[in-house]
């Protein structure tokens, strides 16, 4: 098994409505895989069908090695699971919560679990419904981590939350990362972009691509053009097939370039622009990126 993570051509609707639509994903072992996309793109959807929440309207999927319609009780003592909308037994102490989970996970790591309970500063005798949300949500993780799960999944974590409890709670996946395959969906774009080591990029129930945070980051660049004249510009549909949300003003172009090779892509400005005066090449952050793509036109992912 090289994948924790494993969809072929997984769909769903409801109603008449299509949510994912031919979904292929992998999610190799030992990653922090993020996966990113705008509302509705389909990620809770994708991460319900793989924790046997709902089924699948056609296709497949396998977690660890098992047919995500098959997952139960034991195979989720191998599993962590948070979700933004957590539900937790909200009447528990921190530490009742803790203890009451304990018997469900033969890998159950008292010190884990005390350590976590140390680095989150969780108060044990408060219960859950005093807590914060952002105290709820490291309480949902600390007792996800305490088994030391082969895999992590977690939907939308840091919603809502604010900067100092996302670094806490990062902070404690980088602790886990090294023996837990992470998967994450997330909107804190500039958060994932610290600690992931694969993106993929949801967009209409379709997955655009798949790939490691090093190589994305390696080919978007924004590139900005500085021209003698004005230009002759390309009429719409014309444009290079990987530039991204051209911009134009009287004597200078500005796109992002989605397969930058400093060669090809200086070779293709000059055959769409003859006056090129000065080329600025700038690399880009995973928001930047999200924003382009989310934008542009969906071929050029």
């Amino acid at each position: 098994m090289s994948a924790a993570i494993c969809a072929t051509n997984l769909s769903k609707r409801f109603r008449n409505a299509p949510v994912l639509d031919g979904l292929n994903l992998d999610v190799p072992l030992g990653s922090v895989f993020a996966l990113i996309g705008s509302n509705g793109a389909g990620k809770t959807t994708t991460i319900k069908i793989l924790m046997n929440f709902i089924k699948a309207s056609s296709g497949q999927a396998e977690v660890l090695g098992v047919d995500s319609r098959k997952i139960g009780p034991l195979d989720l003592t191998q599993i962590g699971y948070v979700s933004e909308n957590q539900e937790m037994p909200e009447w528990m102490t921190v530490g009742y919560l803790l203890a009451y989970l304990k018997p469900f996970y033969p890998s159950w790591d008292d010190a884990r679990a005390e350590e976590l309970v140390r680095q989150f500063e969780l108060p044990r005798g408060r219960i859950l419904r005093r807590l914060s949300r952002g105290m709820r949500m490291k309480a949902a993780l600390a007792s996800s981590l305490a088994y030391r799960p082969r895999l992590l999944v977690l939907d939308e974590p840091f919603s809502g939350l604010d900067p100092v409890m996302r670094e806490d709670l990062i902070a404690g996946l980088l602790d886990s990362a090294a023996e837990t395959t992470i998967f994450i969906s997330s909107h804190d774009l500039s958060d994932i972009e610290t600690f992931a080591s694969h993106i993929g990029y949801l967009a209409d129930g379709r997955l655009q691509f798949s790939e490691e945070m090093t190589s994305l980051a390696a080919r978007f660049r924004e590139i900005e053009i500085a021209l003698r004249a004005p230009p002759i510009l390309p009429v719409d549909g014309e444009w290079p097939a990987t530039w991204l949300a051209p911009q134009t003003t009287h004597v200078m172009v500005r796109f992002v370039e989605t397969q930058f090779d400093e060669e090809r892509t200086t070779n293709e400005i000059g055959r769409v622009f003859r006056e090129v005066r000065h080329i600025s090449v700038k690399p880009l952050p995973l928001r930047s990126i999200f924003l382009a793509l989310a934008r542009g036109r969906s071929k050029a992912a």
